[in-house]
């Protein structure tokens, strides 16, 4: 590269011409495009595979309910799709008391 440049080729170089570049336009002329009509891909049917469900752990809680005092009971029993028997109860004893007003826990077992 020549490291003796004189100082108006540098102003060019960083600023470029003094002159203003006269540019002239012609506004485009917009040609009519063909009208072309692309046909679908035909695509296959979709085939959905059977996919087997994943195991899910469940525990099956029995629960005594009733809205009497010492009164009769009823038994009711609630699966919960979890592996937390305390979850599972508190599952079970929650959806029970929105019919039951007193609610005893008998059991909880795995599936």
């Amino acid at each position: 590269m020549n490291s003796e440049l004189t100082e108006e080729e540098m102003r060019r170089a960083l600023f470029g011409t003094d002159e203003p570049e006269v540019q002239v336009s012609a506004p485009p002329v917009q040609e009519p495009a063909p009208e072309v009509l692309l046909p679908k891909p035909v695509e296959a049917p979709i085939v959905k595979k059977a996919v087997a469900k994943a195991f899910t752990p469940r525990l099956r809680v029995t629960l005594r309910v009733g809205n009497e005092f010492e009164g009769k009971m009823h038994e009711l029993i609630h699966e919960a799709d979890t592996l937390s028997s305390l979850l599972a109860e508190q599952e079970a004893v929650k959806a029970a008391r929105k019919k039951y007003k007193y609610v005893e826990v008998v059991s909880v077992k795995s599936m």
